[in-house]
């Protein structure tokens, strides 16, 4: 059963399914649709075009779905979409999309979004991620599954941040993280493999010593781009891992960070 504290403001164009709760003195305004088991805190505030999955859980002082911070903004009809069993704590501000980009900003499934982390417009974040305190997205930003970010972590507009990468804290991130890889530092460097990562999740020895080649050929090698990226089609042959790195390479717009 639907539990709605008193003293929240849910709008009757919202749609709230079975055993979501809303805590104190939240808003839920527009056309907000909430699935089955998703807990919402209090002193909330979700608007706007906003699809929120099942079994999420939504701390205090959130705001979802508001106008983003684009100045070209006019109030298009833009969304929010955000998948199945994400925590998001407290703070945290995920703005809706604009018409210049795909008009809607996404969330996956199981993330872990912590205190006064900040996902802007058009941002596209995958599933299983990890974003500690305070990590900002600037606009059109795209995270891939398993991404680890440091807290206090900024990333530039239009950045792209492969699958299984993890950012140290206090970075800040003007051109695109390739997958498997840790960066960190000031000013910011690529510091190995997350080795640790991929056996948490089930990567094998051998699939890790290839992603290891993988990474010394395009990050220590002395190889231009074009060779580093001739050399990991051949590797591929033997460790498909690899061709995560050049599927990423191919879509990277802001220049890889090597």
């Amino acid at each position: 059963m639907t539990a709605i504290h008193k003293t929240a403001v849910v709008d009757p164009k919202a749609k709230l399914a079975q055993d979501v709760t809303v805590g104190p003195y939240t808003v839920i305004d527009g056309e907000v649709e909430v699935g089955e088991g998703t807990t919402i805190g209090a002193h909330n505030v979700i608007t706007g075009r906003t699809r929120i999955g099942r079994a999420n859980r939504i701390f205090h002082f959130c705001s979802i779905g508001e106008a983003n911070q684009d100045k070209k903004y006019k109030g298009e009809p833009t969304g929010l979409e955000i998948g199945d069993g994400n925590t998001i704590r407290e703070y945290a501000t995920i703005n809706r999309g604009t018409v210049q980009d795909a008009g809607v900003t996404r969330v996956g499934a199981d993330n872990w979004i912590m205190a006064y982390c900040h996902i802007a417009h058009d941002c596209q974040v995958g599933s299983h991620t990890v974003f500690a305190n305070l990590t900002t997205l600037g606009g059109h930003v795209h995270v891939g599954d398993h991404a680890v970010l440091g807290g206090h972590s900024a990333f530039h507009q239009f950045v792209k941040v492969g699958a299984h990468a993890m950012v140290g804290g206090g970075s800040i991130v003007l051109q695109d993280i390739a997958p498997y890889v840790m960066v960190g530092g000031n000013p910011i460097a690529t510091h190995g493999i997350n080795a640790e990562g991929l056996k948490r999740r089930g990567y094998t020895p051998e699939a890790i010593a290839g992603i290891k080649r993988a990474y010394k050929a395009l990050f220590k090698s002395g190889l231009t781009l074009a060779a580093a990226r001739a050399e990991l089609a051949t590797q591929a042959a033997q460790t498909p891992e690899v061709r995560t790195l050049l599927e990423f390479l191919e879509t990277s717009t802001r220049g890889l960070l090597r």
